[in-house]
């Protein structure tokens, strides 16, 4: 999918970026699989916020998707190729023989008319799905599963693509997008190919207005603040932190420090971590 550039008429047109949607087939999602989207702004059930500079933003309708491709042996055609505003790849809608409709995320590739296979008797081709341990070595995979059945948990945003990189016993090695690699259970389904809309982390938003569209609300930097409202606040003019390493408003260390518990249950499917030389 190509982007278009806006000529510089104003400071946020300079740099603006939007993709021309080429793929885009139709602008009305079947609505059979639409679900309301209710906006929380951040807060919990309590009313209290627990994830900052989230409110406002677009109405938005949830897109049900597939993530199970559960029908096994049985061909679907593709009808559409849709936006979906809850996530940064492309939507398929696909109808099985059955006449049963369903959103898939979009391979690249993908087009109308295409015909779509999930079970031990599919293709190893883009958008048909199998188990891990009937998919070749070395193949370009995504929408992977965790646990078998679940439903796809892995390389799902746009332009991501995994690596089958060995088979042994029950379990298989992945390399994510990330760079970990990591055990994956044999009985756990994958699609093939790489997810479609892979020029989405090319555009350029431009403005601050977009952003707010999101539903995001704008972040100011600790040291623009005052020392009673964050850590790194204060001082006279453009002053550094003040502090060996950045740390939270509430004072805990950020940006390095790793949260992940040191005996948390999955740290054994886990062969190299992403960072690791």
């Amino acid at each position: 999918m190509a982007i278009r550039k806006y000529s510089p008429t104003s400071p946020a047109r300079r740099f603006m970026t939007v993709s021309t949607f080429e793929e885009i087939t139709t602008n009305k999602p079947e609505r059979s699989l639409l679900e309301t989207n209710k906006k929380k702004a951040g807060r919990n059930s309590y009313g209290r916020i627990t994830v900052r500079h989230r409110g406002g933003g677009n109405r938005t309708k949830y897109r049900i998707i597939d993530f199970k491709r559960a029908k096994d042996g049985m061909t679907a055609t593709v009808k559409t190729i849709e936006y979906d505003p809850n996530r940064s790849a492309n939507i398929a809608l696909v109808e099985y023989e059955d006449g049963t409709k369903a959103y898939i995320i979009a391979p690249y590739g993908i087009k109308v008319g295409d015909k779509i296979l999930s079970g031990e008797s599919a293709d190893i081709k883009a958008g048909n799905t199998l188990r891990i341990k009937d998919i070749p070595v070395g193949t370009i995979i995504h929408n992977i599963e965790l646990t078998p059945g679940k439903g796809a948990q892995l390389a799902r945003s746009a332009g991501t693509s995994a690596q089958l990189m060995a088979k042994e016993g029950k379990y298989a090695q992945v390399r994510l997008p990330s760079g970990e690699v990591r055990y994956v259970s044999m009985l756990c389904k994958a699609t093939i190919g790489q997810v479609g809309n892979i020029d989405h982390e090319n555009i350029s938003l431009g403005k601050a207005g977009r952003k707010r569209h999101m539903g995001w609300r704008p972040t100011v930097r600790g040291v623009v603040m005052n020392p009673n409202d964050h850590p790194h606040g204060g001082g006279e003019g453009k002053s550094p932190i003040g502090r060996p390493s950045p740390v939270t408003p509430w004072g805990k260390p950020a940006l390095g420090l790793k949260t992940r518990a040191k005996k948390n249950r999955s740290n054994k499917m886990i062969v190299k971590r992403r960072n690791s030389k």
